[in-house]
């Protein structure tokens, strides 16, 4: 048995062991900006007004160990184990030689990036291997039953509690089944068995925070969205009417608003929803009035907004790896930069950032470089990537394979090739682009792609029946 899964063992083993050295070179752990956020509802549980809290509770779950290296060690498991699941489904279910479905794992047990995002406290991980889980599951089972589609529904709920964009999932989950006519009970399980803990979880945000939502950040994040091209000339405000959204207009003209709309959001200096004072753009109210506003840029100017999301989707795909959106953001994504190894000070809920750390960690909470390890993840990182025009190639290898099946609407291609298309596309489409988005895509993006050519591969008479 093991002889005949050798290349994968081996890759395994490879992955787990630049593994070890990330934790060995860069512990407890590394932080972005987000990564305090989830700290604090670890620490003071709550529904968060900006992000979901599925990843919150997985660090509450752990706090008991009192150790960001062992928060660490169970997301680089969960790198492994998606790779482990992609596999397993193209060996057993489509018929794929071993050496090919490890081809398949390749990007997620070896990209640096991906391996860094694992050493970071983000949700990201987590978020990765319940798309893959959601999708194997799906593509396993030929006739799915009412219990199936249940545990299906669940590990959806987990992953649009852990990041929102995982909500949409579902419907492209529904879709695929109806095209497969599955059947309305394990659908109706799946959707029921979705619903339940996403609506009590809105239920509990509306009674802290006021707003029957998930958040209070998806309006002011599609404000973001238009801020470099939103021009309340073309839109037509009536300022003594609309006075709330007139003060949402921006003055600079968007020809010199710059190259990144996080500016217009995050950034202090050129931030209009300050104008409401200090602390206050993700209430309901601003959150709903920067709603209103973006969807009238929208309307407006339905043009402007299909250039700023193409050329974000388009930029996914290049071969470098460009400095965006900022210098700051850039470097967190880097082993050996800078912010990592000083937590800031920022002011959170009842507490500091630093201290918030430090409290969940019973200790110092910073992350340590230590040599050789992180040199030797450093250089790593300049070599071991997947550069953003083999994810397009990927993709359009997915689509391919759900051309040539079109009497069938895809048949098994379709499902991993949609969420990999949808994961790109959905950043571009309501906040911005981000090197972070693009991680959850490249296993279901792989999956598509090795199932197309997998079939062609294999002998007509050899290749095994899809699901």
């Amino acid at each position: 048995m093991l002889g005949r899964h050798r290349v994968f063992t081996v890759a395994l083993g490879l992955a787990a062991i630049v593994r070890v050295v990330t934790m060995l070179g860069f512990g407890p752990a590394m932080w972005f900006n987000d990564s305090y956020d989830y700290v604090s509802v670890a620490l003071h549980p709550r529904p968060h007004p900006i992000r979901p809290d599925g990843y919150g509770f997985w660090l509450l779950l752990l706090k008991p160990v009192h150790s960001f290296a062992f928060v660490v060690f169970t997301q680089h498991v969960m790198g492994l184990a998606a790779a482990v699941l992609i596999y397993l489904l193209l060996t057993k279910k489509f018929g794929l030689p071993g050496w090919g479905a490890t081809l398949a794992a390749v990007p997620v047990l070896f990209d640096a990036y991906q391996i860094q995002l694992e050493q970071l406290i983000m949700s990201d991980s987590m978020f990765t291997l319940l798309v893959v889980a959601v999708v194997t599951l799906v593509l396993w089972h030929r006739k799915m039953s009412w219990r199936m589609g249940a545990a299906v529904g669940s590990l959806l709920a987990l992953t649009a509690l852990t990041r929102s964009i995982g909500l949409p999932i579902l419907a492209l989950v529904v879709v695929y089944l109806l095209v497969k006519r599955a059947g309305w009970k394990p659908i109706s399980a799946m959707v029921a068995a979705c619903a339940l803990p996403v609506i009590a979880y809105m239920g509990w945000f509306k009674a802290v925070n006021g707003q029957f939502a998930m958040t209070n950040s998806d309006g002011v994040i599609l404000y973001m969205r238009t801020a470099l091209f939103a021009d309340c000339h073309k839109m037509g405000l009536d300022k003594r009417n609309e006075l709330e959204l007139a003060l949402l207009c921006i003055n600079t003209p968007p020809a010199e608003r710059g190259r990144t709309a996080q500016a217009y959001l995050w950034w202090d200096d050129q931030n209009q929803l300050h104008v409401f004072g200090s602390g206050m753009k993700f209430t309901p109210e601003i959150n709903a009035n920067a709603s209103t506003f973006a969807k009238k840029a929208v309307l407006a100017q339905p043009g402007d907004y299909l250039a700023a999301v193409g050329k974000d989707f388009f930029r996914a795909f290049g071969w470098g790896r460009p400095l965006f959106p900022d210098a700051k953001t850039y470097l967190q994504y880097q082993f050996g930069n800078y912010y990592t190894q000083k937590l800031p000070a920022w002011t959170s809920y009842l507490g500091q950032t630093d201290r918030d750390a430090e409290r969940y960690e019973n200790g110092p909470a910073a992350t340590r470089e230590v040599k050789p390890w992180s040199d030797i993840m450093i250089g790593y990182q300049k070599v071991v990537r997947l550069p953003g025009t083999v994810l397009g190639l990927l993709l359009l290898a997915g689509l391919y394979g759900v051309a040539v099946r079109w009497r069938r609407l895809g048949g098994p291609v379709l499902l991993p090739w949609l969420c990999a298309v949808g994961l790109v596309l959905a950043p571009a489409a309501t906040a911005e682009f981000d090197y972070r988005y693009l991680l959850p895509a490249v296993p279901v993006a792989c999956v598509a792609a090795a199932i197309t050519l997998g079939r062609l591969r294999l002998p007509r008479g050899k290749a095994r029946p899809a699901p």
